[in-house]
């Protein structure tokens, strides 16, 4: 499937948060960075780093400390070529077992063919009890 590429529209870009949102569900490095291209940018939180094996790299040591991840990603703005976001995510710290919730933005730039070349993070972390999680599954 070809991905869903600019210049985006309200549909498009709800469908383009939407597949954002179920890859990074799977928890799956490889399958989350073939939404990027090749030299693709991040900044996640302090983190600045380039390239699909960097990504691949960080997404490893992401999901091997934030155990039971789940996450909400919601439309904030769109044009052109870019999207920005709101989301949330859950999880439980593998080395304490305490749970988070991870609220913050980012903001996506893609090519023509709708790979993300730039993906620019901040978030926040708030501890909260097993029984005040809203995401499961």
């Amino acid at each position: 499937m070809n991905p869903i590429a600019p210049p985006f529209n309200e549909q498009t870009a709800r469908a383009k948060v939407k597949a954002a949102e179920d890859a990074w569900n799977t928890r799956d490095p490889e399958v989350v960075v073939k939404a990027y291209t090749a030299d693709s940018k991040w900044r996640n939180r302090t983190e600045f780093f380039t390239g699909r094996e960097a990504i691949k790299e960080f997404l490893k040591r992401k999901w091997a400390r934030e155990l039971d991840y789940r996450l909400m990603k919601e439309l904030w703005a769109f044009t052109g070529d870019h999207i920005s976001v709101r989301f949330e995510y859950e999880w439980r710290d593998g080395k304490t077992g305490q749970w988070y919730r991870t609220h913050g933005n980012e903001h996506w730039e893609f090519d023509d063919e709708g790979l993300m070349r730039i993906r620019d993070m901040s978030a926040n972390d708030i501890p909260i009890k097993e029984s005040e999680r809203r995401y499961r599954g």
